[in-house]
């Protein structure tokens, strides 16, 4: 018979506040195998862990059970503390009742004390037929590849050149830089973008340990972390490399807003970009309107790109000081944080005007004899004004590029609704996808600052960086396996894997089915889907799941009339 623990934890007034903690521990205390159920105020700081690691080691216990959040975030620490008092780490089993039970239940606190009850049975029932498990290794190609030559992706290979690590760089285009190539200056201190790149640049090209692939696109991904197989059509010809970790810098394109506000037909109606060239130039700017929202924060394209109202700050200051005027039509200015406020009151005191429009009454832009007129309509003012301008800059968002569909296809990574990529999570992991071994940096991800950029890219590079490094991949023992006895080869298994981690084999003159574990990541599709019960998945059998729903069931009964 096992010796389970069972820690239920108040979380605070997370659960507690719901949630008969007290009551729960008693419950608890009279399931089957259950040797000592206990509780604790925050179970994951030093004084709970210490207190669970404790009472393994005095109750002789063999199998764990914590009730407490969620395990996305706590589960590795009550495993650590597991193997600390000697418990091999999947003896442990997480029940969540904070997120599953106190917080959905905030109004009813005693059928939430009641669904807690139920699902500490669960835990505990499960708990009790789990069985100790190793984790296999998988080797690590030293190698990383980096896809797009933008900020993002240059920042990205400086890093892992710099650590020792050959790395691929992938830029379709014929030069590396991306957009950094027509920006002149970057917010909020107006560094110089050419410099910047150069630096770059010049760091990558100097290590023997870049290897550089313009006019290159990605045209096939196969394998897994630790061993990629990328197939490249360079200047059209076909290459494979070889790589540990992928990095995403893909980057994004700037929105063209053909037809709105005269774009395209009205002679000095240009996009912020194309405003950054001329400036570029040296020329003079004269006289300037700056419209900010152009194709963004409106039905269809919902979003703020954040980067373009600081642009558009940094832009008009910058017409000022070159002699020139400076208007910014707005709906808000959206420029968060010290160093941008100190931005916007800069601007403001040297002169730039700001004027409020509303998105159901936009600006109209017509042609004069000596140059354009923007007509707003003033919020502030409550009057429609009308201000003469040479040049009318767009502020328009940066969107995904046209070909994001197709790397995520190929890297079998998501992308959101309007072709960004989305990470495994924007808190936990804002650099990784839930692909392992692929990362994720820049505006490829959501429109970023050069600042977050280089930030994001680093901490790619580092990520990148440690499988490399390790020379080796833990597989947690999650992972599904065949019982070739029962398996028919149906191909159901095959087919249901989005990982692609099946295969239908001759072994022992039979054919079945096989898991490569390092590619496997658990998710339990192919035990679903196979007939003959011939799948399993470690850690979540038949028979402990079935073991979850009879205890459901049992106390459903006896405590219905």
């Amino acid at each position: 018979m096992p010796r389970i623990g069972v820690f239920i934890c108040h979380c605070g007034h997370n659960i507690a506040s719901t949630v008969s903690v007290e009551e729960v521990v008693r419950f608890a205390s009279t399931l089957p195998g259950v040797i000592v159920a206990d509780h604790n105020l925050y179970s994951c700081s030093e004084e709970g862990l210490d207190s669970i690691r404790k009472s393994i080691e005095q109750n002789k216990l063999d199998r764990v059970v914590v009730a407490a959040c969620t395990p996305r975030t706590h589960e590795p620490l009550f495993r650590s503390v597991c193997e600390q008092a000697g418990v091999n780490k999947y003896l442990f089993e997480f029940v969540n009742i904070r997120e599953h039970c106190s917080w959905i239940h905030a109004k009813e606190p005693a059928n939430a004390t009641e669904k807690a009850k139920r699902l500490v049975a669960m835990g505990v029932s499960k708990a009790a037929l789990l069985e100790p498990q190793t984790e296999g290794e998988s080797s690590v190609t030293p190698t990383a590849l980096v896809i797009g030559g933008g900020l993002a992706g240059l920042r990205a290979t400086a890093s892992l050149v710099a650590q020792g690590i050959d790395t691929h760089l992938v830029e379709k285009e014929s030069r590396l830089g991306g957009l950094l190539n027509d920006i002149s200056a970057l917010a909020p201190y107006s560094e110089d973008a050419s410099t910047l790149l150069k630096e770059l640049v010049d760091e990558v090209k100097a290590s023997n340990k870049a290897h550089i692939h313009l006019n290159t696109k990605l045209q096939g991904v196969t394998g897994f972390v630790g061993n990629f197989n990328v197939v490249l059509n360079e200047a059209g010809k076909e290459k494979e490399v070889r790589a540990g970790a992928i990095i995403v810098a893909t980057g994004a394109r700037d929105f063209i807003p053909t037809g709105e506000y005269g774009y395209g037909s009205v002679p000095g109606v240009i996009t912020q970009l194309e405003f950054e060239r001329v400036l570029k130039t040296g020329e003079k700017p004269g006289r300037v309107v700056f419209i900010q929202c152009v194709g963004s924060r409106q039905p269809g394209r919902e979003y703020c790109s954040r980067i373009c109202c600081n642009t558009s700050l940094k832009n008009a200051l910058k017409v000022v000081e070159a002699g020139g005027t400076a208007t910014i039509v707005h709906r808000d200015i959206m420029s968060s944080g010290t160093v941008w406020e100190e931005l916007y009151r800069n601007a403001s005191e040297k002169g730039v005007q700001f004027i409020r429009y509303m998105l159901s009454d936009p600006p109209r832009i017509h042609k004069k004899a000596t140059g354009i007129a923007a007509e707003v309509y003033d919020e502030a003012l409550g009057e429609r004004i009308e201000v003469d301008a040479d040049r009318v800059v767009l502020a328009t968002p940066l969107v995904s590029r046209v070909d994001s569909a197709e790397v995520g296809k190929l890297l079998k990574v998501p992308r959101d609704k309007h072709g960004f990529f989305l990470e495994a999570h924007v808190k936990l992991r804002p650099v990784e996808f839930a692909t392992d071994g692929v990362f994720i940096c820049g505006s490829a991800r959501w429109p970023s600052s050069a600042k977050e950029t280089m930030s994001q890219a680093l901490g790619a590079a580092a990520k990148a960086a440690i499988p490399i490094k390790r020379g080796k991949v833990v597989i947690e023992a999650i992972t599904a396996w065949v019982d070739a006895d029962k398996c028919a080869a149906c191909g159901n298994c095959v087919v249901s894997c989005p990982y692609e981690a099946i295969e239908i084999v001759e072994q022992d003159g039979k054919r079945v089915a096989k898991v490569n574990e390092t590619q496997c990541k658990g998710c339990g599709a192919c035990v679903a889907a196979c007939p003959n019960d011939a799948m399993q998945q470690r850690g979540f059998t038949t028979r402990q799941l079935g073991a979850m729903i009879d205890s459901l069931v049992k106390h459903a009964l006896e405590e219905s009339p």
